[in-house]
């Protein structure tokens, strides 16, 4: 363990060095349909020091596609009724000494910007620890309180090693912006994801995002946990296509027909204004506490269709850390859970071009959908000239070749080569193919 810290600790001071000698090169923050976002469990990287540990899988991250790095809760926890949970927030304004200091957090922010990543952090505004420090403070009149004067934690809930707080007081909500503006300024982070944001009121968040966009001098993203269409009225940029995933497991899972994708998919953006987007995953911390993507969607092959029939269906599109090596177990994000980088590199090699592909062919994932599916295939125009087919079943499936794609000269953007289809299109067990005219 001792030469493990000296590692990083040296890494760490090699990349202050490059940060401060070097130009740092231009970043973006992306606009809403050109995001590729990676989630950062600062738990499946190292049991301490986990920020640093992070820096030397930067560039294999950033080979993905990534160019927003989501990192988890990085606040100290709370130790009053405590379920080790990164959620139970003890302090917004400093750093969990299991993961670092705020000097390694500053690097990191600081390595993602130099490799053309956006850095975004994990937000929670509902609740806090019990052991908070603004309740060290004196301020109970922050939180909700029963008919007894007591604080309670968040109703309808299990949440029990979190404190609700109250959104009426109007010095609650103040504090709550000033300490968001304090690691957009200090730290340089670009954004916000926005734990359980629902469950925050929707004026609060406007409130809040146009003081933060305001005073941040550069462009943030916000993308709130939610799918409240009253997120994006108070300004988010993204939110989370539950329901989408639910249909996702519904098909490949419990054999439903694949044009029920095609209906949430359009039922979900009634209430998305122009510019604004869902966030597509198979996976995130919190589902893979529950089950891992392999489990879940019949193994390697079927994880990899389960994506793609995520991400090329109108949105942008999430990684979680753990999913791109095929990572076999559940993740329980309470404690650390060792992950083996290096293992099944084919499938990094599928994610790494189908996110590759996502973000040199706009059209592939963009809103237009002319749907030829079957209850087995999808099969999706995607604008004049990009197709996209799933098989969603562990069998072999044929599918009748979608009106102006039959003997056109394609291109076959996963293998690169020239194809050309008859009558039928004739798929393996969860093969997909993304076509180009």
């Amino acid at each position: 363990m001792k030469k493990i810290f000296a590692a990083l600790l040296v890494l760490a001071a090699a990349a202050a060095c490059r940060s401060k000698a070097e130009p740092q090169p231009e970043y973006t923050v992306p606009l809403p349909e050109q995001v590729v976002m990676y989630q950062v469990n600062p738990r499946v990287f190292a049991d301490t020091l986990s920020l640093l540990a992070v820096i030397p899988q930067l560039d294999s991250i950033k080979s993905l596609g990534t160019n927003v790095v989501w990192i988890m809760p990085v606040y100290p926890i709370g130790k009053v009724k405590s379920k080790n949970s990164p959620y139970s927030i003890a302090d917004y304004m400093a750093v969990n000494p299991e993961f670092g200091n705020l000097d390694d957090f500053k690097l990191l922010v600081r390595e993602c910007h130099a490799r053309g990543m956006a850095f975004i952090m994990d937000w929670v505004a509902n609740h806090t620890a019990w052991d908070s420090r603004w309740l060290a403070e004196g301020h109970k009149d922050w939180y909700t309180r029963d008919s007894k004067g007591e604080i309670i934690y968040p109703e309808g809930t299990d949440w029990t090693d979190v404190a609700d707080l109250d959104y009426d007081n109007r010095d609650m909500r103040r504090r709550m912006t000033e300490s968001m503006l304090f690691w957009i300024k200090q730290c340089g982070v670009d954004g916000f994801r926005c734990d359980v944001a629902d469950m925050v009121p929707s004026d609060f968040w406007k409130e809040c995002i146009d003081i933060l966009r305001k005073e941040a001098g550069h462009p943030i993203l916000m993308l709130a946990e939610g799918h409240n269409p009253e997120n994006f009225t108070s300004g988010f940029d993204l939110n989370y296509a539950w329901e989408y995933l639910d249909a996702l497991r519904d098909v490949f899972c419990r054999d439903s027909s694949v044009r029920e994708l095609l209906r949430v998919e359009e039922e979900e953006y009634k209430a998305v204004p122009s510019g604004k987007l869902k966030l597509r995953f198979t996976t995130n911390h919190d589902e893979a506490t529950k089950k891992s993507t392999v489990e879940e969607f019949g193994g390697k092959l079927g994880a990899l269709a389960a994506y793609a029939a995520a991400i090329y269906m109108n949105g942008a599109a999430l990684v979680y850390g753990e999913q791109e090596v095929a990572y076999p177990d559940r993740i329980n994000f309470f404690e650390y859970v060792p992950v083996d980088w290096k293992a099944n590199p084919d499938v990094r090699g599928e994610y790494r071009q189908m996110l590759h592909i996502f973000k040199e062919h706009q059209a592939i994932h963009g809103p237009e959908n002319r749907s030829f599916s079957t209850d087995d295939v999808l099969v999706l125009q995607k604008g004049d000239d990009c197709l996209v087919v799933v098989n969603v079943r562990p069998e072999g499936r044929t599918v009748p070749t979608p009106q102006g794609w039959k003997d056109i000269p394609l291109e076959d953007l996963r293998s690169g080569e020239a194809i050309t289809l008859g009558e039928d299109i004739a798929l393996s067990e969860y093969q997909f193919m993304l076509l180009k005219k």
